[in-house]
């Protein structure tokens, strides 16, 4: 007998969060996305290094164009860090890499809803990879606007827009859609989601610090090494953190067999699914 396949909703809906009905649980959202940690590691960090090793190639070719990195560098600080190639480099790498972000973004997603995820899928909304660009873009000004008022607003907002790429991916979204959803919807828990990206904040700081401390010792590359171990723990950690976010706020459509059920809650029991989405 063939398997019925159906689409489900996970979690919230667009709908109940523009209208505020959905709760956001710091400890439990942080201690669920820390217990994706183990088998989402590989598959995030992986995507990771890879959209490190892209965003470096492409700042390297573009800033040829500008007589090479150490020159733009040099102009930047002479201009006391306002540099018209430094800031057009920063846009073309934004507009690169972050088709791929949100690869990884929905990586964090599709975990969050049990269902099997791979280092492939840093390439696998590509296909949107225009319309997350622009909204990267305009999250990127939007943000950069609100910390250089007053500061304070430019955290809000950073808060408010962190989930708006997987609204353009998952949701099928525009950029304008998108922002002005996210900002209507995460204002209700515009605390609990300072408090969430506070707590993780602090958690990358400590592991810096003694790089900080060890900065002209012979123990550096010590410091360097036990920084980068930590990092991909906290990278996972982050974007698993992103995915129960979403799903708590907005909810993920995903397909399922008869026998399969989708999580609905930290306390699911976690089975396998495939790696569909009907968005």
């Amino acid at each position: 007998m063939s398997e019925k396949i159906k689409v489900v909703n996970v979690g919230g809906t667009i709908e109940q969060a523009l209208a505020g009905k959905y709760q956001i649980n710091i400890q439990a959202v942080l201690s669920e996305a820390w217990d994706n940690i183990k088998s989402s590691r590989l598959s995030i960090n992986l995507s990771l290094l890879f959209v490190l090793v892209l965003g470096t190639i492409v700042s390297l070719v573009v800033s040829n164009f500008f007589g090479g990195i150490e020159y733009v560098m040099q102009q930047a600080q002479a201009a006391e860090h306002h540099s018209t190639a430094l800031q057009i480099i920063n846009v073309v790498v934004t507009m690169a890499i972050w088709p791929f972000v949100a690869g990884i973004e929905m990586i964090g997603v599709t975990h969050a809803v049990k269902k099997p995820i791979h280092p492939k899928m840093v390439w696998g909304y590509l296909h949107r990879g225009s319309w997350v660009a622009l909204c990267a873009l305009l999250t990127s000004i939007l943000i950069s606007v609100g910390l250089q008022l007053l500061i304070l607003p430019g955290i809000a907002l950073a808060a408010l827009l962190s989930l708006s790429i997987p609204l353009v991916v998952e949701k099928k979204l525009s950029p304008l859609q998108s922002i002005v959803i996210s900002i209507r919807s995460l204002r209700f828990s515009l605390l609990p989601l300072i408090a969430i990206y506070a707590i993780l904040l602090m958690c990358l700081l400590m592991l810096a610090l003694p790089m900080v401390l060890l900065l002209k010792s012979d123990l550096l590359l010590l410091a360097v090494i036990a920084f980068l171990y930590g990092l991909s723990y906290l990278a996972p950690w982050f974007y698993n953190v992103k995915g129960i976010l979403y799903r708590e706020t907005f909810g993920v459509l995903c397909t399922v067999n008869d026998q399969d059920d989708c999580a609905t809650s930290p306390s699911s029991s976690g089975s396998d699914f495939d790696d569909s989405f009907s968005a």
